[in-house]
């Protein structure tokens, strides 16, 4: 029972919450709220009979709705037929009031024609009024557009590029913009880029002139330039010698004097002609109409493509400076070509230094210093090339003094100019060497004129003008009386001349370097120690070596020599007025004169030897003993009285040398003619000697001892030019006294009478005596004399035998 009771509670609990299920969804759908699904679902859950019961309860709903429904329309009703009752009562008045209105209107239309006719044409005015104003509106915005472009006509037609761009840029931004729904508007849009293209190609047209014009004008711009600058240092010089003179007059009128000195007049000359100049003064601009240019930049600026004309200026530009660099092949014949090639390159660059001032970008700076370091190497190269072709001295100073003007000319537009003072000194070595080849051939000349006797001068005139041209100075000599002779020969002043001369002209290589007082005086030294150690020795020792110089040539050349060697202190005084430094200064050169005319003299010395002895050799080769005579002739020989006549003559020419040059020629001489009569006695071909030849050669060789002991030099002492002799003189004494016994006894001993006989020497002509001796004496063996004289050669031969083998033994 209980649990019966509890079941029923449960379905009563189920069936409650089921209404109040299915009340929440009848709440969701009168409200309108979807979606419904999950509302639905819930109906149908566990329930069999869900969808029934579902329904029953919608009915049963709706019916209560239709309840309410109703009711309110009862309520509502009376008021509702109130207001049918009261519309029905209006619709009389309504038919009365639209009878009265549509008469109304009937009247109003009839009366409203004529007004609408005319406000018919009122509006009709007004919409032409309208129309015209807004073609006089249309008029006024195309008119300024026509205009812009008929002056852009005018422009294009009068060459003004640069205004006709500045009116296309007005027509695009400003005039177009306002009126291009038209279609001439359309048609002058396209036809805008076609005229800018036209202009571009116009004013590269004209660029490309311009460039034409530059570089066929090139060289008169750099000529203009280099003269300009040439002008200008003139007057710079001109100018700091005025102050330097007026400064001198300030200090010299402090002491109560003003000297009017010569050159001031000349100074002031050269100012009035520097003004004169000055206001005929030309620039680049003058020459060459740089407007292309300009107009060109500006319309490539103006177009935004300046970028591509820089690059195409800069580009034609370079290929025009590698023309302008390339020399012509006959450059180094002429100072001309030089002049040019450096005028057209200076015409190049002082445009381009025009173009980098006045233009903004077109050239920069670094852009033309970089063309300017290319250009500098390719100048370097070209004039290391052509200026090693030239030989002519001239020429070379011509061209240093164009590279100093291209330099200076250059330098002054801001180029660094350096490297071509460095090339200066390259070429001035060239320089050196052709003045060098150029004083060889004249010293050649010199000496080829010289008639190698010294100066005569009749007169003190005479005498001064030598001594103007050489520094000369014998205090000897001034007391002599006119007419007199110098020691040396014409040729001396003329190479001292001649060697001042080349300073000079060395000095004109080093003028406006810009080199210290102290480097320019090294140049000058070492070229002047070049033109003496190698130019003038040459020229010496092959004027000394010359077949045609003989010994009075030679001596003369000695003396010459030596008032050379003694002038070198004055060429050092010279070259120190030049340049105001003094020879005590720490790195001052000296000047190695000399050493040269000291070897020249040697050379000199060593030549007189020779020929003296080649003259000798002559002599003796007229020799023409009989060596098989059986007596002497009583006499020296002609051949050798001629030689001693020959020798005395020419040692009285040796009196103006120094003294031992006269004693070693003549001691020398000694020497070798005893040394050849030795050779002429030992002579293999001489087979055979009787004793009547050895004592016509003893005659020979006292008459040479004779001519030694008569001092034919002075200053030799007591017998020592008779030593020359020595070794003949005991040889032929040996034979002649036949003391062979003495001989052989003292043979070794320092005290021997014959200590200067080689045994090899005696053995030697004794063979050649005892030849002579058998073929002629055939009768010897019956003579007892004849016979024990043979046995004695025959004796002394083998003891001469032992001598010389012990000797070779020992050695």
């Amino acid at each position: 029972m209980a649990r019966k009771s509890k079941l029923n509670l449960l379905e009563l609990y189920s069936e409650e919450n089921k209404d109040q299920i299915y009340d929440n969804v009848f709440a969701e759908i009168e409200s309108f709220e979807l979606p419904l699904g999950t509302s639905l679902r819930s109906v149908y859950d566990d329930q069999p009979n869900a969808h029934q019961r579902f329904m029953e309860k919608l009915d049963a709903c709706i019916r209560n709705h239709d309840r309410e429904i109703e009711k309110m329309c009862n309520f509502h009703h009376q008021g509702f037929v109130d207001a049918i009752t009261e519309l029905l009562k209006v619709r009389a008045d309504a038919e009365k009031l639209k009878v009265q209105v549509t008469d109304t209107n009937r009247r109003l239309q009839d009366a409203g024609k004529e007004v609408i006719a005319q406000t018919e044409e009122i509006i009709r005015c007004r919409i032409q009024q309208r129309n015209i104003t807004t073609v006089v509106e249309k008029l006024q915005l195309c008119l300024p557009v026509l205009e812009m472009y008929s002056k852009l006509k005018e422009q294009m037609n009068v060459k003004r590029y640069y205004s006709a761009l500045k009116t296309m840029e007005q027509l695009e931004n400003m005039y177009l913009p306002r009126v291009s729904q038209y279609r001439f508007c359309q048609i002058m849009i396209e036809n805008l880029p076609k005229l800018r293209e036209e202009i571009k190609e116009i004013s590269m047209s004209d660029l490309k002139d311009f460039l034409e014009s530059i570089r066929k004008h090139s060289d008169k711009i750099g000529e203009t330039a280099m003269k300009q600058a040439q002008q200008q240092k003139t007057f710079n010089t001109a100018l700091q010698k005025q102050n330097n003179v007026n400064y001198g007059r300030n200090m010299y009128a402090i002491n109560g004097r003003v000297p009017e000195p010569k050159y001031e007049i000349t100074s002031k000359r050269t100012l009035e002609e520097e003004d004169e100049h000055e206001e005929e003064v030309l620039t680049a601009h003058d020459l060459v109409d740089f407007s292309p240019v300009y107009r060109c930049l500006h319309i490539y600026s103006v177009l935004g493509d300046g970028e591509t004309f820089e690059n195409y200026y800069r580009k034609q530009r370079r290929k025009q400076a590698r023309l302008v660099l390339q020399p012509q092949s006959s450059m180094h014949e002429t100072v001309e070509g030089y002049r040019r090639y450096f005028s057209q390159i200076v015409g190049f660059f002082v445009v381009e230094d025009h173009i980098l001032h006045v233009t903004q970008g077109l050239v920069t700076r670094a852009y033309t210093d970089e063309l300017w370091n290319m250009a500098l190497s390719k100048i370097i190269a070209v004039l290391r090339t052509h200026s090693s072709y030239c030989t002519d001295p001239d020429l070379v100073l011509e061209l240093k003094n164009l590279i100093v003007v291209f330099a200076d000319t250059l330098q002054g537009y801001g180029f660094p100019v350096n490297r071509l003072f460095d090339l200066l000194f390259e070429i001035r070595d060239q320089y050196n060497e052709t003045l060098l080849k150029k004083w060889a051939g004249l010293f050649r000349d010199i000496f080829e004129a010289d008639n190698y006797s010294p100066i005569p001068v009749a007169n003190e005139e005479e005498y001064k003008i030598v001594i103007s041209k050489f520094p000369f100075q014998d205090p000897e000599l001034d007391k002599q009386s006119f007419p007199k002779k110098l020691p040396m020969s014409q040729s001396v002043p003329q190479i001292y001349i001649q060697v001042k001369e080349f300073i000079y002209a060395s000095l004109k290589f080093s003028e406006s370097l810009h080199r210290s007082s102290t480097e320019i005086d090294d140049m000058l030294r070492k070229s002047t120690n070049l033109l003496l150690t190698r130019t003038l020795s040459s020229c010496l020792q092959n004027l000394i070596k010359k077949p045609h110089i003989g010994l009075t040539e030679l001596v003369q050349i000695i003396i010459n020599t030596t008032h050379l060697e003694q002038a070198c202190k004055y060429l050092e005084d010279f070259i120190t007025n030049i340049t105001n430094i003094s020879q005590e200064t720490v790195h001052t050169a000296r000047l190695y004169g000399l050493s040269t005319f000291k070897d020249a003299r040697h050379a000199a010395e060593g030549e007189i030897y020779t020929k003296l002895n080649q003259k000798i050799d002559e002599f003796i080769q007229l020799a023409d003993y009989d060596w098989t005579m059986s007596e002497s002739a009583g006499r020296a020989s002609g051949y050798l009285m001629d030689l001693i006549n020959f020798l005395r003559s020419t040692f009285q020419v040796f009196t103006h040398l120094p003294g031992k040059v006269a004693q070693t020629a003549c001691m020398s001489a000694c020497q070798h003619l005893s040394t050849s009569l030795m050779q002429m006695l030992l002579d293999s071909e001489l087979k055979q000697i009787s004793m009547g030849a050895v004592q016509q050669f003893n005659l020979d060789v006292i008459q040479c001892e004779l001519f030694a002991s008569s001092e034919p030099v002075p200053g030799f002492h007591g017998d020592t030019l008779q030593l020359a002799f020595i070794d003949l003189r005991q040889l032929l004494d040996l034979f002649m006294v036949w003391d062979w016994s003495t001989y052989l006894a003292d043979y070794g001993q320092h005290t021997s009478k014959y200590l200067r006989v080689n045994p090899s020497t005696a053995l030697t002509l004794l063979e050649k005596m005892k030849d002579t001796s058998k073929k002629n004496n055939i009768f010897a063996q019956f003579r007892k004399n004849d016979r024990d004289k043979q046995k004695l050669i025959e004796t002394v031969v083998k003891q001469l035998r032992s001598l010389v083998n012990g000797m070779s033994q020992h050695t």
